[in-house]
């Protein structure tokens, strides 16, 4: 239903270029609007007003409509209005009050400012849930740095622990940490003034801000923070790229994210946010030079193997604290390991049954188990005086099930008398590379002497001496030399 403002604009235009469809144009509506319109005018006459059904009640409407700041619809108004003697459709009356609402918010519009940030004043942070994960999100207000998470749960717990790996990477504390009124960090509401839960007092005094909470339904504060969300949601949330499902790779990318949002040029400050942080920061307050435990943490002693046990799975800890208690705590799903309140180590949580160990904690990569040669008859002890290539000969004997060996040492020795050190020496790493390990192989190795075949690896130079071929000029190869 068009308004009488709006039909006498299409009556004015239909007189000056005369047709239907050119006066739609002008007037952004459809020629059939613009028929109907002049056709009304040409049957009841340019100054008479067109009666409504709904005439009787205009006033109620206007009068409730401002009565409850044009937030009253037109589906709880009309068994009023019907009571006070309208008769029309339910469609004509949400016309007339859609008109009336709408009249009404043109002369009572609600003006804002734009807010404006002062270099290390305000965080602003939020939660949002994305598919089965939620999605921690929170921007230095003057800078515009973004810092976005993911945690399968938004507890008080894992709130304060990325705030402080938010504080971490901004490399300070601002003075003012804004948030919606979020059940995990509100313990009451008294006169509309939001009461901090004791931990998140304790948390905010031992880093140095102020926790404040929006108003509610005012659009100035709480738009400010739930626009946060909205914007990870419509710019890194795409379906394709990023599975929500899995909550490392999710907070892989949204490290990847924050690192190229940052670093771009921001639209509305004109400005590169990280470029900006470096300026704040020299005005934000300084960490804390001890970090607390914000996890629920449990007692554990370390055992004799430098491991705790935690959810039926072992985690190594450093060799010194071997016998100490130590305080054990998850955290966005990495296992912590405290002693004094200072952390030692740091383990991704693994399944029951599982182990996650650091060779650091023990000195060095674990060292292979080696079984040692004790050599106690006269023989055995005569041959393996050799050196390592007589372990190596025994130990490869044995592999192979060499039941007789035993009595070839004894043959052995007596070549070791005719032959040498050295060239029983040789024999034997011949009969190793061959795995040939019968006192009968290493004799034919020593009487074939030098004339068996030395094979090369794969790669190297093969080293032949060539016999002496004589060379001529190539002049006497002309024709017509003489021979």
């Amino acid at each position: 239903m068009k308004s009488v403002r709006e039909r006498m604009d299409i009556q004015s235009a239909y007189r000056e270029v005369g047709t239907y469809r050119g006066a739609a144009e002008i007037c952004g509506v459809t020629h059939k609007t613009v028929k109907r319109v002049v056709e009304t005018m040409l049957a009841n006459g340019p100054d008479q007003v067109v009666a409504h059904n709904y005439d009787a009640v205009a006033d109620l409407v206007a009068e409730r409509v401002e009565r409850t700041r044009g937030r009253i619809s037109a589906k709880r108004l009309l068994p009023v209005a019907i009571a006070a003697g309208y008769s029309g459709s339910a469609r004509n009356f949400r016309r007339l009050v859609a008109d009336e609402k709408t009249a009404f918010l043109a002369e009572h519009h609600r003006g804002r400012r734009p807010a404006t940030w002062a270099p290390g004043e305000y965080l602003v942070f939020d939660w949002g849930e994305i598919g089965p994960l939620y999605v921690f999100c929170a921007v230095m207000a003057w800078s515009r740095w973004r810092f976005v998470a993911f945690a399968n749960n938004l507890g008080a717990e894992q709130t304060m622990t990325f705030l402080a790996e938010c504080f971490e990477q901004v490399g300070g504390v601002p003075k003012v940490a804004l948030t919606d009124r979020m059940g995990c960090l509100k313990g009451g509401t008294v006169a509309g003034v939001v009461i901090p839960t004791p931990a998140y007092v304790r948390f905010a005094s031992h880093y140095g801000f102020s926790p404040d909470f929006c108003e509610g339904a005012d659009p100035e504060s709480k738009g400010i923070v739930e626009n946060l969300v909205g914007y990870v949601k419509s710019d890194l949330m795409i379906p394709e790229e990023l599975a929500v499902t899995d909550l490392v790779r999710a907070n892989l990318e949204a490290r990847k994210w924050c690192v190229e949002v940052n670093d771009n040029l921001h639209s509305e400050i004109a400005a590169i946010p990280t470029e900006r942080l470096d300026v704040e920061r020299e005005l934000l307050s300084p960490l804390p030079s001890l970090r607390p435990s914000i996890a629920k943490t449990v007692v554990r002693k370390v055992d004799r193997l430098s491991c705790v046990r935690f959810g039926s799975a072992r985690y190594s800890v450093p060799n010194a604290l071997i016998g100490h208690e130590v305080a054990v705590a998850v955290a966005s799903g990495r296992l912590e390991i405290f002693d004094a309140d200072v952390l030692v180590c740091s383990h991704l949580v693994v399944a029951p049954g599982e182990v996650s160990l650091s060779d650091d904690h023990y000195g060095g990569p674990r060292i292979a188990p080696r079984r040692a040669i004790r050599p106690k008859t006269v023989s055995e002890k005569s041959f393996l005086s050799l050196g390592e290539i007589a372990e190596s000969f025994i130990r490869g004997a044995a592999a192979s099930g060499m039941t007789a060996l035993a009595g070839d040492l004894t043959e052995l020795a007596a070549m070791r008398a005719a032959h040498g050190d050295a060239a029983l020496v040789a024999a034997l790493e011949r009969a190793v590379a061959f795995r040939r390990f019968r006192a009968h192989d290493v004799r034919s190795i020593l009487t074939a002497g030098k004339g068996v075949p030395q094979p090369a690896k794969r790669g190297e130079a093969l080293i032949v001496a060539l016999p002496f071929v004589p060379t001529r000029a190539l002049s006497e190869y002309a024709i017509g030399a003489s021979s």
